[in-house]
């Protein structure tokens, strides 16, 4: 069984394909099933479910994640 990653409000996250304005750069903005993210580069919103971002999602840059939650 896959380990599934919390991804918390404000965490920098670098998606293995670049959106169109050339970041790879990604912010979260909303969890839940769904997530909202606003691309580093150019400011544009996209929804993107759980099980998707989890296949996309490279590397977190940075999280936010509580101090006693961070491994």
């Amino acid at each position: 069984m896959a380990v599934i990653r919390k991804y918390y409000i404000g965490d920098i996250l670098w998606l293995k394909k670049q959106h169109p304005c050339g970041s790879h750069e990604w912010k979260v903005v909303r969890t839940g099933a769904d997530m909202k993210l606003r691309c580093m580069g150019c400011d544009r919103e996209v929804w993107i479910e759980r099980r998707e971002l989890h296949k996309r999602v490279k590397k977190v840059v940075l999280s936010m994640a509580p101090k006693e939650e961070e491994e």
